[in-house]
């Protein structure tokens, strides 16, 4: 059963349904990953090495190391190398595709993680996709099936 459900969710539709929001982001934002890239470079990469950390805090570099480190994994690289080799030069257009238009929803996403992120009775930070589409989208069931659905494939 969580098998055939791996299969409806995580089908072909999903990709198309990721492109046509990435797509819909981008003329919503007006192409803000191409029109503000000036200033998104000056407050990520220009800034990396301006602070030292100290103090209990996570300095910016090693922030960006964190992220690179968990975006950026063996199947990522193996994963080009296969559609390449599988799908010719065409696969690399259309890599080039979704990474321009998967820019904006990551930069959505991110957005309404640190919007909507919460803190617990410890004082550290909690949150996620399905804390920012309950709290912020107002869909609790959506929420609920987008955690059973990460359940569901990691049990596949």
């Amino acid at each position: 059963m969580i098998h055939t459900l791996h299969q409806i969710v995580w089908g072909p539709w999903l990709l198309a349904a990721f492109l046509a929001a990435g797509a819909g982001l981008s003329v919503r934002f007006r192409l803000f990953q191409i029109l503000h890239l000036k200033g998104w470079l000056s407050r990520t990469a220009g800034s990396l090495f301006s602070g030292a950390g100290g103090g209990g805090h996570i300095s910016q570099f090693a922030t960006v190391c964190t992220a690179l480190a968990a975006t950026v994994g063996t199947g990522n690289i193996v994963g080009v190398a296969t559609a390449i080799t599988a799908g010719g030069p065409g696969a690399l257009f259309w890599m080039w595709v979704s990474a321009f238009l998967g820019m904006m929803t990551g930069c959505v996403e991110k957005t309404l993680a640190v919007r909507y992120r919460e803190k617990d009775g410890q004082g550290r930070w909690r949150g996620g996709p399905m804390v920012y589409i309950r709290d912020g989208l107002h869909l609790p069931g959506l929420a609920a099936m987008f955690s059973l659905f990460c359940v569901a494939e990691t049990l596949a």
